[in-house]
């Protein structure tokens, strides 16, 4: 009988959650409700978004977030978080203006170049 009244009680305490992932032509924004007491890697496994993106490498390539702050498999869902699996950068931003600096060109906001006036 207890083994009921715990799974009822977890039916009771569902929390609202969201996973992202998102690659150049397509995003994906999955909004779930799970148990309290869940991490961040039970909701990606228990999501199907590894099936559907056999890509994702959460080992070594993808790394995962919470709002934009990288996080542990292991951290445990808050209400209303947003889960993000991050993609693998194309090249390092701090590569990319030490070439800038050294072809002289000049940078504006958001990384384009600035056009002369």
């Amino acid at each position: 009988m207890n083994k009921s009244v715990t799974e009822t009680n977890q039916e009771k305490h569902k929390i609202p959650v969201e996973l992202s992932y998102a690659l150049p032509d397509q995003q994906i924004l999955l909004s779930l409700d799970v148990a309290q007491g869940t991490t961040v890697s039970e909701l990606i496994e228990a999501s199907g978004i590894l099936e559907q993106f056999p890509e994702i490498d959460l080992g070594k390539t993808n790394k995962i977030g919470i709002f934009g702050k990288i996080t542990k498999p292991t951290t445990v869902l808050r209400e209303k978080d947003r889960v993000e699996i991050y993609r693998p950068l194309l090249a390092d931003p701090k590569e990319v203006r030490r070439r800038r600096a050294a072809e002289g060109k000049a940078m504006k906001k958001g990384g384009g170049n600035i056009k002369p006036a």
